[in-house]
C-alpha cells in the first residue's frame, strides 16, 4: 500500500507524509523462477497422475504415510489430542463463519418476473459442482482457513468438496488443521501440500472425486502461481499477495491500540504493509516510538519489524474527507476505523476488503473466524474493484427467459433493425422467422 506521486495529486485536501515505505509496494508474488517451476510441476502431474503427486509429496512435503487421504482414526486422534479450549474455540469459529455465510445465502434469491407482456425473465442461484480447498499449514498453521472455504462452500450447497493440507506435523497432517476442517464439514481431506495439491484437485486425481470447478485457499508464492496458471481451467477465489492492514484514527484513539493492531497483521510476513491514516498529529508523532516499544517484546519481531520498517506508512490528514480519499487510494485488505464518527466512515469509505469499526473490533477477530466474516480478501489495491470470498463466490447466477407469441413483435422487430445495421444476417433471420410466423 504505497502511494505513487500521481496518486497524491488525487487527494483533495492537505496531508503530510510522516512515514512512507522506502521503496515501491511489496513485490508481486509472481517470480519467473517460481512460474517456471510451477509450470513444469503441473505438466508432470497432469501426465503422471497420482504417482507424480505422491512423489512430490514425499520429496517436498516430507510425507511418510501409506495413504494420502486422512482416515477416520487420524481425525479421531486430532480431536482427542488437542486441548479442550482450542477445540471449543475452533468450533465457535466454524459456527460463526457458517452462520454469517447462511445470512448471505438467504439474501441471494431466485426470482422470476414479467418484463413485458409475454416475456418472463428470471435468475437462479446454482452452486458450482466441485470445489478444492487448500488449507495452509506452514510455520503458522492458519486454522480458520477451513471455516472460510470448506464451511462457506457447504452453506452454498456445493455437492463435492475436497480439501488438501500439507503434512507439516512430522510427515502427517497438522491435528489442529484436521479438527478445524472437520468442524467446518470437511469429509475428504488429503495430506498433500503446495502445487501438487492444487494440481491433484484441479485434475481430479483423487479416487472418487471429480475435477474441481474452483480452487480456493491461501498459500505461499508457489500456491499463488499454481492458482494463476490453473485459472481458466478452474475458477479461483483471489490471487492474494502479502496480508495488509490499515487504520484510520482520530484523536480519540490510543497509540497503544493502533500500534498493537498494526503489528498484529505485520507479523503475517516481512512484506506485509501496515498503514495509519490519522487526523491526529499527536497520534502520528507518537506511533513510531510505540511500535518500537511493542516490537521489543514481540515473539514474531523478526517478521513484523522488517514489515513495518520497509512497508509501514503514516499519513497525517487535515480532515476526515482527506483521510477517506487517502484510504480509498490505498484500498487495503483489512481496514480498522478508530474514531468517534464510525457511521460517517462506514457510509463514505468504498475501497477495502473488510471493515472493522470501533475500538471493540479488530482484524484478529475475523482472521480467526470469531466475527463470522470471511478473511479471504483482495490485496494489492484490488479492493478497488472486487470484494472478498463469500457464499456468492461458490454460486453461479444463471439467468433465463421464457417468451410467448405475445412478446414476439416487441422483441423481434427491433432485433431485425439492429441486425440489419450491424450486417449480421443470421441474427436478423432468426428474429424475422418468428415475425413471419405471426402472419401465418
Amino acid at each position: 500500500m504505497h502511494m505513487n506521486p500521481e496518486d497524491k495529486q488525487l487527494i483533495p485536501g492537505p496531508f503530510h507524509v510522516i512515514k512512507e515505505p522506502p521503496g515501491p509496494d511489496a513485490p508481486a508474488q509472481r517470480d519467473p523462477k517460481v512460474a517456471a517451476t510451477v509450470s513444469e510441476m503441473l505438466s508432470t502431474i497432469e501426465s503422471g497422475g497420482l504417482d507424480a503427486v505422491r512423489k512430490y509429496a514425499e520429496q517436498l512435503d516430507g510425507f511418510t504415510g501409506a495413504d494420502l487421504e486422512v482416515g477416520k482414526a487420524e481425525f479421531a486422534a486430532a480431536a482427542r489430542d488437542l486441548p479442550a479450549d482450542l477445540r471449543e474455540a475452533l468450533d465457535a469459529g466454524a459456527d460463526r463463519s457458517r452462520r454469517f455465510a447462511q445470512m448471505q445465502r438467504d439474501r441471494l434469491v431466485d426470482f422470476e418476473e414479467e418484463i413485458l407482456p409475454g416475456l418472463v425473465c428470471g435468475q437462479r442461484q446454482v452452486p458450482v459442482g466441485a470445489v478444492g480447498a487448500y488449507l495452509p499449514a506452514g510455520r503458522f498453521p492458519l486454522l480458520a482457513s477451513a471455516f472460510m472455504t470448506v464451511g462457506v462452500a457447504k452453506v452454498a450447497g456445493v455437492p463435492n468438496i475436497v480439501s488438501c493440507t500439507p503434512p507439516s506435523n512430522a510427515g502427517a497432517a497438522h491435528p489442529a488443521v484436521l479438527y478445524a476442517a472437520r468442524a467446518s464439514g470437511a469429509e475428504r481431506v488429503f495430506q498433500v501440500g503446495g502445487v501438487q495439491a492444487l494440481a491433484a484437485m484441479a485434475f481430479g486425481l483423487f479416487d472418487g472425486i471429480p475435477p474441481a470447478d474452483m480452487i480456493v485457499g491461501a498459500g505461499n508464492a508457489y500456491v499463488a502461481e499454481a492458482k494463476r496458471q490453473l485459472y481458466g481451467r478452474v475458477g479461483i477465489d483471489v490471487l492474494a499477495g502479502p496480508s495488509e492492514v490499515a487504520v484510520i484514527a482520530d484523536d480519540t484513539a490510543t497509540t497503544t491500540m493502533v500500534a498493537a493492531d498494526l503489528l498484529g497483521q505485520a507479523e503475517h510476513g516481512p512484506t506485509s504493509p501496515a498503514s495509519l491514516v490519522t487526523t491526529s498529529r499527536r497520534l502520528a508523532e507518537e506511533l513510531p516510538a510505540e511500535i518500537d516499544r511493542q516490537l521489543a517484546g514481540l515473539s514474531t519481531r523478526s517478521v513484523a519489524e522488517p514489515a513495518w520498517r520497509d512497508y509501514g506508512s503514516i499519513y497525517l490528514a487535515e480532515d476526515r474527507e482527506t483521510a477517506v480519499a487517502i484510504m480509498d487510494l490505498l484500498a487495503p485488505e483489512h481496514l480498522e476505523v478508530l474514531t468517534d464518527d464510525l457511521d460517517w466512515y462506514l457510509q463514505n469509505l468504498t475501497n477495502y476488503g473488510s471493515l472493522f469499526l470501533g475500538e471493540w473490533s479488530t482484524v484478529a477477530y475475523a482472521d480467526k473466524g470469531m466475527s463470522g466474516t470471511n478473511h479471504v480478501l483482495p490485496t494489492g489495491r484490488n479492493a478497488r474493484f472486487t470484494g472478498g470470498l463469500s457464499v456468492a463466490g461458490f454460486l453461479k447466477t444463471l439467468t433465463y427467459q421464457r417468451s410467448t407469441k405475445e412478446a414476439t413483435e416487441a422483441q423481434a422487430r427491433p432485433v431485425v433493425t439492429v441486425s440489419n445495421f450491424e450486417q449480421l444476417d443470421g441474427h436478423r433471420d432468426s428474429a424475422q422467422l418468428r415475425l413471419d410466423l405471426l402472419d401465418d
